[in-house]
C-alpha cells in the first residue's frame, strides 16, 4: 500500500495493512492531516483538528502493532467526528454559534469506546447548526462540498462527516441521525452510511436535539467498514459478512409516500438498483402501507416540541445569530399543545406494532434514500421558502425508519447522489449488514448507469 493509495482505500483495507506489518498508523495519520490542511476544501470540511491527540494515538498504535497486541480490525485507523460529539479539551460546538468555546472535560462514551479500540482521533467535522436540517447547509460556520459540484450542498446534518470520507481526509466518519443525518450525506456523496436503532448505543456525550430520535452511526466506503465501526463502539467482535448472499432474500419495496414529487434521476436509479438486486436472485415485492403514511403524519408534532424544549432556553438568549430557516423550524415546535403531543406518542407506537407485524415476512424494506439530488447552496441560503421544501422533502424517506423505530442502512445504488436504503427491524443490524453486504457486491458490479442530475 502506497501513499497514493491510503486517501481511498477502505477503514478495513488500512487495519488490515497496519496488522501486516504493511503500513504504520504515524505515517498514515501524517500524511492525513496534511492532506486536510492542503486541500482546498479543508477548511469547510473540518471544524478543527486534534494534532496532538491524533499523532499520541497513532504512535501507541504502532507499539501495539509491533508488539502484536492491536485491540480491533480498527486499531490505528484515525477517524473523523462530527461536531457534536464531546472531545475532552477540545471545542464541541454542535455547528452553532450559540455553543461557540464549549470544550468538555471528557469524551463522549462512543468516542472512548472507539480509542479504546485503538482507533485516533483526527478531528471535529462541520455539521448542520444543532444537527437540524437534513441539508448540510450552515452559513454561521461553514457549508461542506457535495463530492460531485462542490457548489451544492453534501447533505445533513453530517455534512463534514460524509465529504471527510468522499474527499479522502479521513476512511471513516462518526456521525448522528435523527431524522436521516447520516443517511442522506451518505446517499449524496456515494457512500455508505447505517442508521442504528435508538437506544442501541449511547448518547452520552452527545450534543442532543431530539433524544429519543438521535442515535449514532459511521459513513463509511463499505458495509464492511460500518460492521467494524459498529462493532468497535459496542466493544464486540464484527459480525460476519462472508459469503453474504441475496439468494432466496425477500425485500419489500415500499410504494406511495416515498414516491410522491420524486425527481426523475433518484427514481430511475432507485428502479435499476432494484433491478440488479432481482436479477441476483432477491425476491422483490412491493405494497404501500398504511402505518408507514400514518407516522409521516405526525412528524411535525412529534419531533418539533422535542427539538424546541431541549435548546428553546438557550435559543432564544440570542436567536438573531442563528441561521433563519433552522431558527423558524425551532421555533415551530413551540405551537403543540403538551396534551396532543403525548396523544400522537400513543398513534405512533400503535403504528409501530402495526409495521413490524407487516413486515415481518421480509428480511428488509426497500426504498430511495432521499427522493431529490443534492440542491445548490447559494439559492438555499438567499432563498428560505426553497429551504424548507427541499429540506422537508429531501428527510421524508429517511425520517420513516426513525419514526418507525428502525435501523436503516443506505448504499450507493450506481447513479451519482443516488441511495438504495433498506430498513430493518429494531436492534437487526447485523442481519441488515450481512444482507447489505450482498447487496453492496452486486450494485458494485453494475456498469456506470450514466444517469446524472447535478
Amino acid at each position: 500500500m502506497t501513499p497514493e493509495t491510503w486517501m481511498q482505500a477502505s477503514a478495513r483495507a488500512l487495519g488490515q495493512a497496519i496488522g501486516a506489518g504493511q503500513l504504520c498508523p504515524v505515517d498514515l495519520t501524517e500524511a492525513l492531516l496534511a492532506a486536510i490542511r492542503a486541500h482546498p476544501h479543508g477548511p469547510r470540511i473540518y471544524a478543527r483538528l486534534s494534532d496532538r491527540r491524533a499523532l499520541d494515538e497513532a504512535m501507541a498504535a504502532r507499539g501495539r502493532a509491533r508488539a502484536g497486541l492491536r485491540r480491533s480490525p480498527l486499531d490505528g485507523v484515525p477517524i473523523s467526528w462530527k461536531d457534536l460529539f464531546d472531545t475532552a479539551g477540545l471545542a464541541t460546538e454542535a455547528g452553532t454559534a450559540l455553543l461557540r468555546g464549549r470544550v468538555p472535560d471528557q469524551d463522549a462514551a462512543v468516542l472512548t469506546a472507539m480509542t479504546r479500540a485503538g482507533t485516533v482521533c483526527l478531528g471535529k467535522t462541520h455539521m448542520t447548526e444543532f444537527a437540524y436540517s437534513g441539508l448540510g447547509l450552515n452559513p454561521v460556520t461553514a457549508t461542506p462540498p457535495c463530492i460531485h459540484d462542490a457548489a451544492c450542498v453534501p447533505g445533513g446534518s453530517s455534512s463534514g462527516a460524509a465529504a471527510s470520507v468522499a474527499f479522502g481526509l479521513a476512511p471513516l466518519a462518526i456521525g448522528s441521525d435523527t431524522g436521516g443525518s447520516v443517511r442522506i450525506p451518505a446517499a449524496w456523496n456515494d457512500l455508505v452510511g447505517l442508521k442504528t436503532t435508538s437506544g442501541r448505543l449511547s448518547l452520552a456525550g452527545v450534543v442532543p436535539l431530539a433524544p429519543r430520535f438521535d442515535t449514532v452511526g459511521p459513513l463509511a466506503r463499505s458495509v464492511a467498514d460500518c460492521a467494524l465501526a459498529l462493532a468497535a463502539m459496542e466493544n464486540r467482535p464484527p459480525p460476519d459478512l462472508r459469503g453474504a448472499s441475496l439468494a432466496g432474500i425477500r425485500f419489500l419495496v415500499l410504494e406511495g409516500a416515498p414516491f410522491e414529487d420524486i425527481r426523475p434521476v433518484p427514481a430511475q436509479g432507485f428502479a435499476q438498483a432494484v433491478a440488479a438486486l432481482e436479477q441476483a436472485g432477491a425476491q422483490i415485492s412491493r405494497a404501500k402501507l398504511d402505518p408507514v403514511e400514518a407516522a409521516l403524519g405526525l412528524s411535525a408534532i412529534i419531533y418539533t416540541p422535542e427539538c424546541y424544549a431541549q435548546w428553546r432556553h438557550l435559543i432564544e438568549t440570542d436567536p438573531d445569530v442563528m441561521f433563519t430557516p433552522v431558527l423558524e423550524r425551532f421555533r415551530s415546535g413551540r405551537v403543540h399543545l403538551a396534551a396532543d403531543y403525548l396523544s400522537a406518542w400513543g398513534e405512533l407506537d400503535r403504528h409501530r406494532r402495526s409495521y413490524l407485524a407487516q413486515t415481518a415476512g421480509f428480511d428488509a424494506v426497500l426504498l430511495p434514500t432521499a427522493p431529490n439530488l443534492p440542491p445548490n447552496a447559494e439559492r438555499l441560503t438567499r432563498d428560505h421558502a426553497y429551504f424548507t421544501t427541499e429540506n422537508l422533502l429531501t428527510l421524508r424517506n429517511t425520517r420513516i425508519a426513525n419514526m418507525l423505530g428502525l435501523c436503516a442502512l443506505t448504499l450507493p445504488s450506481g447513479t451519482p447522489s443516488v441511495g438504495l436504503s433498506l430498513m430493518a427491524a429494531p436492534m437487526a443490524e447485523d442481519r441488515l449488514l450481512r444482507i447489505g453486504a450482498a447487496a453492496e457486491a452486486v450494485l458494485t458490479e453494475m456498469p456506470p448507469s450514466g444517469i446524472t442530475g447535478l
